[in-house]
């Protein structure tokens, strides 16, 4: 008998169904030669310092440097403590019993890192000695699968991957354990979360709100003149930007006593585009967020969803091209979307026998190649798995498009002495710009169609206008810019030689980033207004606290990520990172116990409701200490962080300002008070109908 694991039981019963394991059992199928058995995702973790004996946050303990590294059953919290999941020891019992039945393994987990720990940790735990193939496929269909299992790869084959996904998953216990524990005891004011790809992320987003928030707005004033040529409109803009208003209005009334204006230069030049490239997860994230607001998370999941319904490829891959063995598969891709309503009219614009092969690169190709659909065209699906799908869909038939040829048209203008500026662009080939009818990226302005002009020719104004513009600040992130920020983490670097060598490396990796975003947003640390990301008053803190420290330093971090690639490929050692990362986390143990942390901002507040104690104010409750008084105040109300003014002018004046971007259960948002009643309840005062409702 031979024991085939998978990740989950949606991809078991695939699996079991093309080997004909159709006997259902508790916990796995068998027949024909095989039990089918699944894990839950993460069934075995590294143990906590409880399961080393220690209990709290305690300073003499520090650093906790385990060796060797406990493997623990997944936890679940349960009052105050954490217990053994008990549907995974229930499902890991199965597992221990097939595994003892069987000749040998065949890992079926996802095929990258984290599928690799999940098998391997397992395996590890209970001291399987069994041997093991692996299953290594980019799709759930049925012919991949079959592939897959034509072409099953020796387990060993494999173990640069795990060791990299374990050094990983040290790396994150060491630095996370140690430096949040540190820090909090150094507060001594509730948790202090740290991480090692989440506080350089969280450092990120805070430096570009700080830059943002501090940034001097300047006016300016342009003059802007309108033309027509052979039915043609166009607008030519002053070169010189006036800082007083008044000169750029003097300007106007000098100008306004000619009525033409001289082409002195036009300067014309080709430009082509080429097509994208095909999505990797990063990129998919990216654009779902710009055009569908989805966050990472969201995407990941649908992107998932939509794999294991067969209809994509593995989704969290971080390549954008394909090996050369795909591409005689992709004819038959782009045939089978004639069939879907939404891509029709855009199969019909390809050109058949012009494909173009930019995408093929077997040296690009990591893991798994760029997203791709699969043959089999979905029909039933939601909303947004219909607009996800149609994304990968149309990027690949952008990819094998032909380039955009463009002609750029710079012109110089002259009315009196001054100088002005039209520029124009013709599309000349559209190419896979056709694909979806759009000519222009997103968030630039779309560019004038101009007539034919020479030097020397007279131009009438039509009208001049002077424009009032303002110098922009650096824009927030949104989740499709924190992404780029972070694939390009490298590219930050101020010392040369470090950017170079990190220029192709980002922090986290393109399956880990969409959950370092959520973690930041459950530690309370960022909040969303509207689309961009800000942190919040504990987020600052945070900042403020190791933004000159390493722990915040983007290229150590990145510096990790190069260091793991290469454990994954067999060119570094495993143990020396290891030992890396033990003497970082000692370091930033010993840094971070020595930080002070002023607690001086948090107003002093009697408790309204016994008077007599003064409010424990942390960053998700305000609560009295007395357990039979047990007033308390959440400070997340219908989705808003309460900041600490208002917490204070509850207290004393009994009424909030006016909180704004509330949520309603059901989905609305609105605006209101929060008032302290007479028994000390909290409720919604409304600014129109002065309304009452229970919080």
């Amino acid at each position: 008998m031979k024991t085939i694991i998978a990740e989950k039981p949606s991809v078991a019963r695939e699996i079991a169904g093309l080997v004909g394991a159709s006997d259902k059992k508790d916990g796995y199928l068998t027949g024909n030669g095989y039990f089918v058995t699944w894990a839950f995702g993460h069934l075995i973790g590294l143990g906590m310092p409880e399961d080393y004996g220690i209990t709290g946050f305690d300073q003499a303990s520090l650093p906790i440097l385990p060796n060797p590294f406990l493997l623990t059953v997944r936890k679940v919290k349960k009052d105050k403590g954490y217990i053994a999941d008990t549907g995974a020891l229930k499902q890991l019992k199965v597992i221990e019993q097939l595994f003892g039945r069987s000749n040998s393994i065949i890992v079926a987990t996802d095929a990258g890192r984290e599928g690799e720990l999940i098998f391997r940790y397992i395996y590890e735990y209970l001291k399987s000695n069994k041997p093991f193939e692996r299953l290594w496929i980019s799709s759930l269909t049925e012919k991949a699968i079959k592939q897959g299992f034509d072409n099953l790869k020796n387990g060993k084959e494999f173990d640069g991957l795990y060791q990299a996904a374990q050094g990983r998953s040290r790396a994150d216990w060491l630095v996370g354990i140690n430096a949040t524990q540190a820090l909090s005891i150094a507060a001594s004011n509730g948790i202090y979360s740290l991480g090692r790809v989440q506080t350089p992320t969280l450092a990120l987003i805070c430096k570009r709100y700080l830059e943002n928030k501090n940034f001097s707005v300047k006016k300016y004033w342009q003059i802007q003149l309108s033309h027509n040529k052979e039915q043609i409109d166009f607008k030519s803009l002053s070169k010189t930007k006036w800082e007083d208003q008044k000169f750029a209005d003097d300007t106007l009334k000098n100008l306004q006593r000619s009525e033409t204006a001289t082409v002195t230069s036009v300067e014309t030049k080709s430009v082509t585009e080429q097509p994208p490239l095909l999505f990797d997860l990063t990129g998919l994230q990216k654009e779902a967020n710009k055009k569908l607001n989805l966050s990472a998370e969201e995407t990941l999941n649908i992107a998932q969803s939509l794999y294991e319904k067969k209809f994509i490829t593995y989704p969290r891959t971080g390549s954008k091209y394909i090996p050369e063995d795909v591409w005689a598969e992709i004819p038959n891709l782009v045939r089978a979307l004639q069939d879907r309503e939404t891509c029709k009219q855009a199969v019909s614009k390809m050109k058949w026998g012009r494909f173009n092969k930019r995408i093929v690169n077997d040296l690009r190709v990591t893991d798994h190649h760029g997203l791709l659909i699969t043959d089999k065209i979905p029909s039933a699906l939601n909303a947004k798995e219909n607009a996800v799908y149609d994304m990968i869909a149309f990027r690949l038939l952008e990819a094998l498009s032909q380039a955009c040829t463009k002609e750029i048209t710079a012109v110089g203008l002259q009315v009196m002495h001054y100088d002005f500026t039209a520029n124009g662009c013709k599309v000349k080939e559209a190419g896979w710009r056709s694909v979806k009818g759009s000519f222009t990226d997103d968030g630039t302005e779309p560019v004038q169609d101009l007539p034919e002009l020479k030097k020397g020719d007279e131009l009438k104004i039509k009208e001049a206008s002077v424009l009032e513009k303002k110098t922009k600040p650096p824009v927030l992130y949104t989740e499709a810019g924190l992404l780029s920020a972070m694939e390009t983490a490298g590219k930050e670097i101020e010392n040369e030689d470090e950017r170079k060598a990190l220029q192709n490396i980002g922090i986290g990796t393109p399956a880990t980033r969409a959950s370092i975003i959520e973690t930041l947003f459950t530690r309370n640390y960022i909040q969303r207004e509207k689309k961009s990301l800000i942190p919040t008053e504990k987020g600052l803190q945070v900042y403020g606290l190791v933004k000159d420290r390493k722990i915040a330093d983007v290229a150590m971090t990145a510096e990790w990520e190069l260091a793991l690639q290469k454990i994954e490929n067999n060119e570094t050692d495993a143990g020396a990172f290891q030992k890396e990362m033990e003497h970082y986390a000692s370091s930033i143990t010993n840094e971070l116990l020595q930080t002070t942390i002023a607690q001086n901002n948090l107003p002093k507040l009697a408790c309204p409701k016994c008077k007599s104690q003064q409010l424990i104010i942390r960053d998700k409750i305000v609560k009295c200490p007395d357990v039979v008084c047990s007033w308390v105040q959440f400070r997340n109300v219908c989705g808003v962080q309460i900041d600490i003014a208002d917490i204070e002018s509850l207290v004393i004046k009994g009424k909030t300002s006016l909180i704004k971007g509330m949520t309603s259960k059901a989905g609305k948002k609105f605006d209101a008070y929060i008032v302290l009643n007479e028994d000390c309840s909290t409720s919604f005062e409304f600014e129109k109908n002065k309304g009452y409702k229970k919080q």
